[in-house]
Parts: structure tokens; sequence; C-alpha cells
């Protein structure tokens, strides 16, 4: 196996580490499922309950469009 040695900022390191604890592997590990796609999977999906959350969740007054302008006429080239 080849062997690398990266710098990360302190807190993505201990995100890294706290995931790799939660999961039961090491961080070796969870960096090389991430590469291979295995957990990146939910890395890329949406959080979970995310929908419930914000869908319907606006509050304020009903969002209107206003109407665009007509485009601006240029010269030919």
């Amino acid at each position: 196996m080849t062997r690398f040695q990266i710098e990360l900022p302190d807190d993505m390191a201990v995100e890294l580490q706290r995931r790799a604890e939660g999961e039961g592997i090491t961080v070796s590990r969870l960096i090389v499922d991430l590469l291979q796609g295995d957990a990146g999977e939910a890395v890329n999906a949406w959080p979970e309950g995310f929908f419930e959350r914000v869908a319907g969740a606006w509050q304020g007054e009903p969002l209107e469009r206003p109407s665009q302008p007509y485009f601006e006429e240029r010269d030919k080239l």
C-alpha cells in the first residue's frame, strides 16, 4: 500500500476522527471509503429530515416575481 501524508485544518481533522469513531473504523479507512464512494453517497445526500424541515417553511409575505424588462437591442457584429 502507498502511504500519504496530508495537512488538514484542525476542525476538519476533529470531524474525521469523530466520524471514524462513530462508525468504529480508523480515519484511514473512513478516507478510503469516502474516496471509493462507499460513504460518499451519504456525504452528498440531503441530510435526514431536510425536506420535512424546509418544505413550506417560508412564513413571510408571499414571494412575487416582478415583471421582467425587455432585452436590450444590441448592434450586430
